[in-house]
């Protein structure tokens, strides 16, 4: 008989381009043989990358998951700016390509704490609204600046037209947002052409399922103490478990290890 245990996974997968961060979720819910199922960050779904899944009761550690630095592979485009800041945008601003002087000056600006306007398409929400279904009524979204953390910029090519880096940075932080305000800080325009995520917090997408595997319900169910890289644990007596289930409050006391 199969183990309840065995849905109380962690599953790592690499997401294509036009599949949603939803349409992940749903194929490892059946190849795990459970409903109770979550992610520790979205992705846009012309995104590709990892994305770290939790099924059945280990969604209960989503919020304890170390999820930071990202890490993502980000092609920028120079001299058109979209509605959505992206590839998938109507163009809304057309402008000279910048030099490249001005395109490393705009990255120092943009590394370290800084404040970020979300994109006017983006799943933030304003009275009750997700901004994008704003934006899709022709309005504005009354959007509030937010503070985030951008580690580190490393250039990996740089053309007139384009730019690919890898960006490490804090959860929250927008890299639509970026290619937005880099383009606008080297004094011409720019929208995300690519993205993909390759890191999360410990996380690897070089270990994740992919695809291909995940459609044909072939998943490696980690167990979900893995989800809590660094963190310390107490194995418990079969007399404490009962306990705990009963709502009491037992010793941190026993074998301690390290997740």
């Amino acid at each position: 008989m199969k183990s309840a245990l065995a849905n109380d996974a962690l599953v790592l997968v690499d997401k294509p381009a036009g599949v949603t961060s939803f349409d992940v979720v749903r194929r490892v819910s059946r190849a795990v043989g459970t409903r109770r199922v979550g992610h520790a960050g979205t992705l846009d779904p012309f995104a590709t990358g990892l994305l770290v899944i939790l099924s059945g009761r280990a969604t209960r550690l989503i919020r304890f998951v170390p999820g930071e630095p990202k890490v993502y592979d980000a092609t920028i485009a120079f001299g058109t700016a979209t509605d959505t800041d992206d590839l998938t945008g109507e163009t809304v601003r057309t402008a000279p390509l910048p030099t490249a002087e001005q395109v490393v000056a705009g990255i120092a600006t943009l590394t370290g704490t800084i404040e970020q306007m979300p994109p006017a398409y983006s799943a933030k929400k304003i009275g009750g609204q997700r901004a994008y279904a704003i934006a899709r009524r022709g309005a504005t979204p009354a959007l509030a600046a937010a503070t985030v953390r951008v580690f580190g910029w490393e250039v990996m090519e740089h053309s007139s037209t384009h730019l690919r880096a890898r960006i490490s940075c804090a959860g929250g932080t927008y890299i639509r947002a970026l290619a937005r305000d880099l383009g606008a800080h080297a004094g011409s325009a720019a929208h995300l052409a690519a993205l993909r995520r390759i890191r999360s917090g410990p996380f690897d997408v070089e270990t994740a399922d992919a695809w291909a595997d995940v459609e044909q319900g072939r998943v490696r169910s980690r167990p979900a103490l893995d989800a809590l890289v660094n963190w310390e644990h107490v194995l418990l007596s079969t007399e404490d478990v009962a306990r705990i289930r009963r709502g009491m409050v037992v010793a941190a006391v026993g074998t301690s290890t390290q997740a």
